[in-house]
């Protein structure tokens, strides 16, 4: 595999002012392998879901050339959330999260991932993240994902699995929380203190950011007309990063930078609809032509 994603498989409720769906295809690992698919059809998926799981979902993974070998079909139910979206689509306020399979869930990389380049460490307990990092050892690229309930109830451990991955992708505001400063800069500037290589820091409507130790490259988000459903644009933004650099098997400062934008132009496509509706219909022309629109827009 030239890229393992561990993470979540899920079945989402989600309402937002455009409408709502039932028990919806989501997940980070979902939403990352999908994105990536779009790049590179050698990738791995590592996660758990209930006999409940619909088969339409698994032949749609299929279809897009993930390889399921490391996805585990557990007694129980999927991992379920539930949640609703304001008018500003901001953040969710969760109505209810029911782990269900998920909560046991111990990743069991296969053989044949353990040799893989690019490791995704989705948005899972850190505790489990170094059982995979122990498991995966000699990866070209680590990138790891977290959020506010790790930061709050695992920090100990997060900052502990920081110290063993290349980038680490975070939001605005999880950063804030990590590191106690309220500037994102500086809060960038002191996650890279914390071990990782380089930080990426996702800010909404606002674009994305990205620091190391000599680099800053920041891009404005792309200008949607409306956006439907924002869950899952983070991890499809990781998908396109990481699969265009998986594509081209380079991590300079300049393809990183052009990943960047490969991931602003997935999860903009992925919010004009809900779950991975957009994305079941999107063709790479079409990412290619918005690819060419943040050229355009970042030129001076």
């Amino acid at each position: 595999m030239s890229i393992v994603v561990v993470g979540s498989v899920a079945l989402d409720s989600v309402e937002t002012p455009s409408g709502k769906v039932e028990n919806a295809l989501g997940g980070s690992a979902t939403y990352f392998s999908v994105s990536a698919s779009f790049f590179t059809n050698d990738i791995g998926l590592v996660a758990v879901v209930g006999k409940d799981f619909p088969k339409e979902n698994i032949d749609f993974l299929k279809s897009r050339g993930i390889d399921l070998e490391g996805l585990e079909i557990a007694e129980g139910k999927t991992f379920h959330w539930s949640g609703r979206y304001g008018m500003s689509l901001s953040g969710a306020e969760t109505l209810s999260t029911k782990l269900n399979v998920f909560e046991k869930f111990s990743p069991k990389v296969p053989e044949k991932y353990k040799a893989t380049k690019y490791l995704f460490l989705a948005n899972i307990n850190p505790e489990l993240q170094m059982d995979v990092l122990k498991q995966i050892k000699n990866a070209k690229l680590v990138v790891c994902d977290t959020m506010n309930l790790w930061i709050s109830q695992r920090r100990e451990q997060l900052l502990e699995t920081i110290k063993h991955v290349d980038i680490l992708i975070i939001n605005d505001e999880e950063a804030r929380q990590l590191t106690g400063e309220k500037k994102v800069d500086m809060s960038a500037r002191k996650i890279l203190d914390y071990g990782p290589k380089r930080v990426i820091i996702k800010k909404g409507e606002h674009g994305v950011m990205t620091l190391s130790d000599s680099t800053y490259f920041s891009a404005p988000a792309y200008p949607l007309k409306s956006v439907f459903d924002p869950t899952g644009a983070g991890d499809t933004f990781a998908g396109g990063f990481m699969g265009y650099l998986a594509s081209t098997d380079e991590v300079s400062e300049t393809n990183i930078r052009k990943a960047m934008i490969y991931g602003t132009v997935m999860a903009s496509f992925n919010v004009e609809d809900f779950s991975l509706n957009r994305q079941r219909r999107l063709t790479k022309d079409e990412i290619e032509s918005r690819f060419a629109e943040m050229r355009s827009i970042t030129e001076f």
